[in-house]
């Protein structure tokens, strides 16, 4: 199954929890259906991307970086890459290359999706950004790479500005699926 395929499936079996959500699914999905190379940074009217919360060991807090181009506290996360088989692979490979922390345990997803403008196509292009939560192990530290000016963990409910809701939507959604999972972890 080629990721475009695998992207398709997941998309397909997802249940949309917003009325939004759902609309950008069937956006999502349309947008697969008139490109081939729909999972490819080259694709300029848009491309899917993979962006991951990644959570404290015990859900507290959140590691975001200080994106260089937004200049905004945001989650990790990036484009597909050839020897990505899944989205979950690329969401789980961009995390842990953006925070340089080793283990990290992906939640079941996709936990939310998103369109955003970006810079990767003059004037602009539209990431289809397809979402999930990773857990870090207890004691992570994390390596600043040069994707980011800063990285920072912050309490879910205290995310700084400037930021956008769909951060904030994320990391809330990642910890309400680690807790529930998880009934001894703290909210």
């Amino acid at each position: 199954m080629t990721l475009h395929d695998q992207a398709r499936a997941a998309l397909s079996g997802w249940i949309a929890p917003t009325a939004d959500e759902e609309s950008l699914r069937e956006e999502f999905l349309r947008h697969l259906g008139l490109h081939d190379d729909a999972m490819w940074r080259s694709c300029a009217p848009g491309h899917l991307t993979a962006t991951t919360a990644v959570l404290s060991h015990d859900g507290c807090k959140v590691l975001l970086t200080l994106h260089p181009k937004a200049r905004m506290w945001l989650p990790m996360g990036g484009h597909c890459e050839p020897d990505d088989l899944s989205l979950e692979d690329a969401a789980l490979r961009e995390a842990t290359e953006e925070s340089g922390i080793a283990g990290l345990r992906l939640l079941p997803g996709p936990l939310a999706l998103d369109r955003h403008r970006v810079w990767c196509h003059p004037p602009h292009s539209w990431h289809l950004d397809v979402e999930y939560g990773a857990v870090a192990p207890p004691g992570a530290e994390y390596v600043i790479s040069d994707e980011s000016l800063e990285l920072r963990w912050v309490p879910v409910e205290d995310i700084p500005e400037p930021t956008d809701e769909a951060t904030r939507r994320l990391a809330r959604r990642a910890r309400a699926l680690l807790t529930d999972a998880n009934p001894q972890q703290p909210a």
